[in-house]
């Protein structure tokens, strides 16, 4: 295959340069990697519109629900090693979390988001997500919606909380941890890539801000029944959580903060080698990446959800995350290809730019293979 991506890096940069200029966007990041090798690494715009900082394609961005392919990633990093088992029920780790019947809720159930374990307090802060003993002890008293297993409903904020404190448990680290250690380290990423971010390095971090998903989350409340039950107002996956330091410093580990490229970079290592580095097995990748039985409805939204084991799995052949606001992190294994993008200004209701660019990107490899 041609390995001259030249056109396609143009393309995506001037795709970038156009959302910019129109003030759609105000800076984002796109990278791609393909069979273990970066072949696009393009960022434009600025990083903090307060200061004017610039954008560079090692500033870490807050990017939502994108955080989950992290936190999925140390799982079964975890499992490759022997130290974690998809079919663990939490409570034998963690026995408080088995009160109002949960005993035999499993960790596969947290990763495909059927524990029946959503909803969090309406009075739920900021404040108090940077608690993590204060937010396990919610999400351990909890009241399950439904049995394990029988209802898909979209975990936006628990799932965290529910991986994050059992790789605690048995490892005894906390989850921003091991990913330091066995994920990002391993693979030169360690400051780009993040769940809870070191207070040292805060200031290095972009500054997301609201365009409209404000609204789209208004809209929400008011016409899906369960919505305020999963994100209630106080914790909205927008700007009004992303962008406090407080909680940027927080594990808070169903969403994470990274640069596109250590995002594209660790995603490669799971469907491949990296610079000598390969995260899981091929066996594991195919468990991780198979749909958890076929399409079905999903609790919160209504639409058909299918998940892997914490992976969103698409009929594409790819598997990721995406978070609110326009952040991605996908990768398609028979093609050998990693995508990710970051960006600051979160927005949502008149297209998918991000989206747009993962297609572009993968029809661009898929025609030279």
């Amino acid at each position: 295959m041609d390995g001259n991506w030249d056109g396609l890096r143009a393309d995506v940069r001037q795709t970038i340069d156009e959302l910019i200029a129109s003030g759609r966007e105000s800076g984002v990041q796109v990278a791609a990697y393909l069979d273990g090798e970066p072949i696009l690494a393009v960022q434009a715009g600025i990083a903090d519109r307060a200061t004017g900082r610039a954008l560079g394609a090692d500033t870490p961005v807050w990017s939502a629900s994108t955080g989950k392919a992290v936190t999925s990633t140390v799982v079964h990093v975890l499992a490759e090693r022997g130290e974690l088992d998809y079919d663990l029920r939490i409570a034998d780790v963690w026995p408080e979390f088995a009160r109002h019947g949960k005993e035999r809720i499993t960790l596969r159930h947290a990763l495909t988001h059927t524990a029946g374990v959503p909803v969090l307090p309406a009075d739920v802060t900021p404040e108090d997500f940077t608690d993590w003993d204060r937010m396990c002890a919610v999400v351990a008293d909890a009241e399950p919606i439904a049995p394990p297993g029988e209802v898909k409903a979209y975990h936006a904020w628990t799932f965290g909380w529910l991986v994050g404190e059992v790789v605690r448990r048995v490892t005894g680290r906390r989850v921003s941890a091991v990913l330091a250690e066995d994920v990002a380290g391993p693979l030169g990423v360690a400051d780009e890539l993040y769940l809870g971010v070191p207070a040292a390095e805060l200031g290095r971090l972009a500054r997301v801000e609201d365009r409209n998903m404000a609204a789209l989350f208004d809209y929400a409340s008011a016409n899906l029944p369960n919505f305020d039950r999963v994100a209630p107002a106080g914790v909205r996956p927008g700007a009004q959580v992303g962008s406090r330091a407080d909680v940027l410093a927080a594990d808070v580990p169903a969403t994470g903060t990274v640069t596109a490229r250590a995002a594209a970079r660790m995603l490669a290592a799971l469907i491949g080698e990296v610079d000598g580095v390969r995260l899981i097995s091929p066996a594991r990748l195919r468990e991780a990446t198979t749909l958890d039985g076929p399409p079905g409805p999903e609790w919160v939204f209504g639409q058909e959800a299918t998940w892997g084991l914490g992976y969103a799995v698409d009929d594409d052949g790819s598997f990721g995350a995406a978070g609110s606001g326009g952040s991605l992190a996908y990768a398609y294994p028979e093609l050998g290809l990693t995508i990710a993008a970051t960006k600051t200004l979160l927005g949502a209701g008149d297209g998918d730019p991000m989206e747009d660019l993962r297609v572009l990107i993968r029809d661009r490899v898929t025609a030279r293979r």
